[in-house]
């Protein structure tokens, strides 16, 4: 048969209170252990449990984390048998000395209340003491968006005692960079958490003195991917979209106008969106070159057709008053249609280009004629299979301004060439 061996249960035979025990009526726990003597060691250590947010707006972030804090007060020593110490909750906190640690540039903060305080207060015989929180805290985090997006961001969350100096506590991390645990499965959804480290230094006061102050160092890196979905990808787009109207026939002017205000108004809108979730700082933003530069592309492309539109009228009215002063010989446009009998060769019709269908064929035979076009170029007219393919894109031909041509390669090169120069640079 197995034997049981009960455990000693000492609220059985204390007779007294855990304070005669701890002696704490007997000491004046309002002053610090040792007072008058060397400042007393406190170390700390810390285990972040969550990285709640990081907030670019506000700059600032949220995290919760467990404060432990190891110091010795002998006051708090006790005989025990077997050496074990004893746990108490957040009643007994109120009644004994604890540092009066604070989170430096912190916003909000508090100790988790439920089912009850999340303090813990463990004393050995020796007088050793353990006191340990669960704290969520949201600090202030100087974030600097000159290569946001592709931007890394180092936040600290500072503790310091608030009324002692250190000649009278001096705060230390208990085990180095070991005094700072993390949990594994902590993950943001904007952010990689590249490095979890601690330092200290001291920190001075002009009407106090120097203070003990810690850092909990982390380094986050933005994840690119959601922005080059939801920002570069649609700019390059609408980028790409205006340079469909160099393709488009000049004189369609509602396609190209429209085509060219879309793009615009598009382009707007991104900017807007993403500074709305962003600070007013004060100066550029990766970002915002690169939606800047995508915008004046785009808005480049609609002076580009009103340039094309300005000189092709500026052209026709210079054609139309040489055919006024000139109605005979100087009112021939590049492509001709005439009637001719069918008995004319072809050197035949050539010759008679520019007369006009009164001069060359008499009322009465129109029902033998045929339309025959004359395009005037530097090309042989004689193949017939290839006269109406040569006169379509003869037609194309003109219609599209050599501003165009030059900018189907100008515009893209260029845009090109930006983008290499860009993601060189902030990659």
């Amino acid at each position: 048969s197995h034997i049981y061996k009960k455990n000693h249960d000492i609220t059985k035979t204390w007779k007294g209170k855990t304070e005669q025990l701890l002696r704490v009526d007997d000491h004046d726990f309002t002053m610090r252990p040792a007072f008058g003597g060397p400042a007393i060691p406190v170390g700390v250590d810390v285990q972040v449990e969550s990285l709640d947010s990081i907030s670019e707006v506000d700059m600032d972030f949220t995290m919760t984390l467990y404060l432990r804090h190891y110091w010795k007060d002998e006051r708090l020593s006790f005989p025990s048998t077997n050496n074990k110490s004893m746990t108490f909750d957040g009643r007994l906190v109120k009644k004994i000395w604890v540092p009066d640690v604070f989170f430096v540039h912190s916003k909000r903060s508090f100790i988790h209340d439920t089912t009850t305080d999340n303090i813990m207060l463990r004393v050995f015989p020796d007088g050793h003491v353990l006191y340990s929180m669960r704290i969520t805290v949201t600090a202030m985090c100087n974030m600097d968006f000159s290569r946001f997006p592709l931007d890394s961001q180092t936040c600290s969350l500072e503790l310091e005692s608030y009324a002692y100096t250190d000649e009278d506590l001096m705060l230390y991390w208990k085990n180095g960079n070991e005094s700072l645990k993390t949990d594994e499965k902590i993950s943001l959804s904007q952010f990689l958490i590249q490095k979890f480290h601690t330092t200290s230094r001291l920190a001075f006061y002009s009407s106090t003195g120097w203070y003990n102050r810690l850092y909990i160092n982390f380094t986050l890196r933005r994840h690119i991917f959601f922005f080059l979905l939801q920002t570069y990808f649609p700019a390059t787009l609408m980028v790409m979209l205006s340079w469909v109207s160099f393709w488009i026939d000049r004189r369609a002017v509602p396609a190209r106008v429209s085509l060219g205000i879309t793009t615009v108004l598009t382009m707007s809108t991104i900017i807007t969106g993403v500074n709305a979730s962003m600070p007013r700082v004060s100066y550029i933003k990766a970002v915002d070159i690169y939606l800047w530069v995508s915008f004046v592309f785009v808005f480049l492309s609609v002076l580009e057709y009103a340039a094309v539109n300005y000189l092709t009228t500026v052209q026709e009215r210079k054609e139309r008053k040489l055919r006024e002063r000139f109605p005979c010989t100087c009112g021939i446009s590049h492509s001709k249609t005439m009637m001719l009998d069918g008995n004319y060769s072809e050197s035949d019709a050539n010759s008679l280009a520019g007369y006009t269908r009164n001069q060359m064929v008499p009322e009465e035979e129109k029902q033998e004629k045929m339309v025959v076009h004359l395009t005037m170029s530097n090309e042989s007219n004689s193949s017939k299979k290839r006269g109406l393919k040569g006169h379509v894109g003869l037609r194309i031909i003109q219609n599209t301004h050599a501003i165009d041509k030059y900018s189907r390669l100008i515009f893209p090169g260029t845009y090109i060439f930006f983008n290499l120069i860009y993601w060189s640079v902030f990659s």
